[in-house]
């Protein structure tokens, strides 16, 4: 998404119990890739494993992902607290097996205005192109706000048919989708 594009819902799917995050990652792409051109991945923290993240970039594709903090990332976060250092970047190689590895970068930032006095004043977040396309995970929260309005266009139900269910999640991605498109013919 760049400039005054408009986010639009390009597919939904069930998750199966047994499907794993790179299945599904790989399964969105496709259906994303046969849609439109897609150049930077943005992500969520439950998809920062290592073999998701080699996908992408075997793609050929750029991600931002934020990185769940381990004992390493907390201890790091803690030094820079101590020299109150706001950035830092530095390379990690991602185990895959066999002797194969990923690389990565992983950036620290520290929250503005964060309530927290400790380690968690900071976000850790992994890329495969550098700190400029950092800025570009801010895009999501247009995203996640698109999601919360989604959910005024869904039908209520206390239906326990997951069929059901689904099917009134999609529509109302059709109908946000549709929303979205004529807001933005408007104000064109």
């Amino acid at each position: 998404m760049v400039g005054n594009a408009v986010p639009l819902v390009l597919d939904a799917r069930p998750v199966r119990k047994d499907e794993s995050r790179l299945e599904i990652v790989e399964d969105l792409l496709n259906s994303a890739e046969d849609l439109v051109h897609v150049d930077n991945v943005l992500m969520d923290r439950e998809f920062d494993s290592q073999h998701v993240l080699e996908m992408i970039s075997q793609r050929g594709l750029s991600y931002v992902v934020p990185k769940r903090m381990q004992t390493s990332e907390k201890a790091q976060a803690k030094r820079l607290l101590r020299r109150d250092q706001d950035r830092y970047e530095t390379d990690r190689k991602l185990h895959l097996g066999k002797n194969e590895r990923h690389e990565t970068t992983l950036i620290y930032r520290r929250k503005e205005d964060s309530e927290h006095d400790d380690h968690r004043q900071y976000s850790v977040f992994m890329t495969n192109r550098g700190s400029g396309h950092l800025t570009e995970y801010g895009y999501r929260w247009e995203i996640e706000s698109g999601y919360r309005s989604i959910k005024r266009f869904m039908a209520a139900t206390t239906s326990k048919d997951f069929g059901l269910r689904f099917f009134y999640f999609a529509f109302a991605c059709l109908l946000y989708s549709i929303w979205r498109s004529i807001c933005s013919c408007r104000l064109s």
